[in-house]
């Protein structure tokens, strides 16, 4: 039975705008906790900072990871992910190299998943990689969950949010279907009202990544669905 208190808590609560300051991220974190979400999705700056003001609490802290482009090496992802996780950050979600898929060189692409899980497992934290599928092709959606099946993260997610579209359901049941049945989805990217998060869940995402959580919790409770 779908409830608010389950949807909320597949919520990471987003921020990663560059001029988030400091009492936004105060702003977030207490919403976060207030209604239930897993977590706070931000940029690594302000981990350390937001680890601290959910400290005691049941949220927690995700890092973005070479956000939102993907366009770093493999050396820099890991730095970056390592430097996230020395700050405290309890899951990552890292953008891959959308050119290197775009070229087909698969290769790269399991290595670097193979590299950024690596630092996760390390860790024993959550790592999500992100897809971009507005700039793939369903083959491409499919190849690359493929090699998620056999690297397996803990999540596949589709967008970043700053791609030229979000999240679609088709996309979220390419990547369910071949990705495997021990690698979780997350849709993330344009998910603004419970009408669109509940074809994301309905699709068989398990994580909702969006900046308008407490939107699509006070929709739910308007309709009268179950705490």
């Amino acid at each position: 039975m779908v409830t608010v208190k389950g949807v909320a808590a597949m919520v990471d609560h987003t921020n990663l705008k560059a001029y988030a300051t400091r009492e936004d991220f105060q702003k977030l974190c207490n919403e976060a906790v207030h209604y239930g979400f897993k977590s706070v999705a931000i940029n690594t700056y302000p981990v350390a900072m937001c680890r601290e003001m959910l400290r005691g609490t049941n949220v927690l802290t995700g890092a973005a990871i070479s956000f939102p482009l993907g366009q770093t090496t493999i050396a820099t992802k890991v730095a970056e992910a390592r430097n996230a996780v020395a700050d405290g950050c309890q899951e990552f979600d890292y953008v891959l190299n959308v050119g290197k898929v775009k070229e087909h060189d698969y290769d790269y692409i399991e290595e670097e998943m193979r590299q950024m899980v690596a630092v996760a497992r390390e860790a024993g934290i959550c790592a999500k990689v992100i897809f971009e599928t507005c700039y793939l092709t369903e083959e491409e959606i499919i190849e690359v969950a493929k090699i998620a099946s056999r690297v397996k993260p803990d999540f596949v997610k589709t967008s970043t949010g700053f791609g030229t579209a979000g999240a679609k359901a088709e996309h979220v049941r390419l990547m369910k279907q071949y990705a495997g049945p021990e690698v979780q989805v997350k849709a993330a990217g344009g998910i603004r009202s419970w009408d669109a998060a509940r074809e994301m869940i309905e699709a068989g995402a398990t994580r909702l990544g969006t900046s308008s959580g407490i939107k699509i919790v006070e929709e739910m409770r308007a309709a009268g669905l179950p705490e």
